[in-house]
């Protein structure tokens, strides 16, 4: 017992560089995969939220739902059609997405973050327009893509010491539209609008991979570009590394897709010399602390 103490110690000693260099930063967290129909993972999961907020870390939670919506529209009969992979997205079925998102999920995690003693308010890309849309592609309805982010509301919340979780359901330039919004699209353009320190993208695969198949721990842009290029990203990394790239070049600091399934993956990647997953980044590190 007196040597795992004495561990335990030693690594929240090694741990005060990253401590310092992330007080006062804002970190946007994309959360979904199988952890959010996981009681245990789930728990988990808001227990290193709180951990960062009390730290001094100003962390913001964006997350999906697809299982939970595909479940519910079973249940009510709702058939789905997909076109090139992307899910038609009509008047009734954006009625089901925005009762799943900003209902059962959202407050999910809500109360999974204040039952481990932190203090979060959800709220839907809906809410002080914080997410304005239009239509990403006529053939798919209702699917979103944002054109204006206002994101005040997001600093209020966290300036006050509570933990914003976001629901990835956007407002229209129309009134009364509703769109659905991917969940990475929707965590990149709130990082990039807040000019994030860090967006960690949380997802069910180890990061992105090369030809041999190993983890690329540090890319450039450039790298994940020719990568792109040349097939070695491929499928469903495709639609992460472009939100990457645009959010790098929105003002995100880096971006970091990380397998969300190793215990505790957030506080890895942030605050030990080991990391978690592919860093993406356009700019030097921080030499210092910030002070």
């Amino acid at each position: 017992m007196m040597r795992d103490s004495i561990a335990t110690a030693r690594t929240l000693s090694e741990a005060l560089p990253y401590l310092q260099r992330y007080t006062g930063a804002v970190v946007v967290i994309k959360f979904g995969g199988n952890a959010m129909g996981d009681d245990e993972a789930m728990a988990e999961f808001a227990r290193d939220i709180v951990l960062m907020r009390q730290v001094g870390v100003n962390p913001v939670v964006v997350h999906g739902g697809g299982p939970m919506i595909n479940d519910l529209l079973g249940k009510l009969g709702i058939a789905s059609e997909f076109r090139r992979g992307k899910r038609v997205t009509d008047k009734a079925t954006v009625e089901v997405v925005e009762m799943v998102l900003s209902g059962l999920v959202n407050k999910r995690i809500v109360q999974a973050i204040n039952d481990q003693g932190g203090r979060a308010v959800g709220i839907s890309g809906k809410d002080d327009d914080l997410m304005v849309c239009v239509a990403d592609d006529p053939e798919l309805g209702f699917v979103g893509k944002p054109v204006e982010m206002n994101v005040q509301v997001l600093r209020d919340l966290y300036n006050a010491g509570i933990i914003p979780v976001v629901a990835p359901v956007g407002t229209g330039v129309e009134d009364n539209e509703t769109f659905n919004v991917n969940g990475d699209t929707a965590a990149g353009a709130i990082a990039g609008a807040l000019k994030a320190d860090r967006l960690l993208l949380l997802t069910d695969v180890s990061g992105v991979k090369d030809e041999t198949g190993a983890v690329v721990t540090q890319l450039s842009p450039e790298q994940v570009r020719e990568l792109t290029a040349r097939g070695v990203i491929a499928g469903g990394m495709i639609p992460k590394t472009e939100t990457a790239l645009a959010a790098l070049e929105a003002g995100v600091r880096a971006v970091v897709i990380l397998d969300g399934r190793i215990p505790n993956a957030c506080l890895l990647e942030l605050f030990t010399d080991h990391g978690a997953g592919s860093l993406i980044r356009s700019t030097e590190p921080r030499v210092k602390p910030r002070g």
